[in-house]
């Protein structure tokens, strides 16, 4: 086994590990104690909610960015303008129910892909303090794939030739 092999085996087992310092990586909204732990940024959480709301309230992702930068808040990357993919990925991120998923993504020859399967993933509950409701969050994902469906798809046209 060569090392690139031997670390990304190493990485793989310390996923079993509620102690495993990928899951404790900080995202918009936490803070990290100097322990490590993940703690809830107050004024981020309410911007997450505020997000999580509007869309579950039927803004669109470019509605949410306009309302983000005329409240002049800044985005996680500190722009003064929000794009629609961050509020996409934000509204997709598990770790505002306190929970996390690893293994979301697997790397081959340097590049990085969505793991569709290939890797068996490991969701650890309960891992911090939520900023959502696990209800509202899959309420989101469930309007997410709804409105990802093309006018095609939800008439029955068939696109191929």
């Amino acid at each position: 086994m060569n090392k690139s092999n031997q670390i990304t085996e190493e990485l793989r087992k310390s996923f079993q590990s509620t102690e495993c310092k990928i899951a404790n990586r900080v995202c918009y909204g936490y803070n990290a104690q100097a322990d490590g732990e993940l703690v809830i940024n107050k004024e981020e959480a309410r911007v997450i909610r505020w997000i999580f709301d509007c869309y579950l309230g039927g803004y669109s992702f470019g509605k949410i960015a306009a309302g983000l930068e005329k409240q002049s808040i800044l985005s996680p990357t500190g722009k003064a303008k929000w794009n629609r993919e961050a509020i996409s990925k934000l509204l997709s991120n598990e770790k505002y129910t306190g929970s996390v998923l690893l293994q979301k993504t697997l790397s081959f020859c340097g590049m990085q892909f969505k793991n569709d399967g290939e890797l068996e993933q490991v969701l650890i509950k309960n891992h911090h303090e939520a900023i959502i409701p696990s209800q509202d969050f899959e309420r989101v994902q469930e309007i997410k794939n709804e409105r990802a469906k093309s006018p095609a798809q939800e008439a029955g046209i068939n696109l191929s030739f």
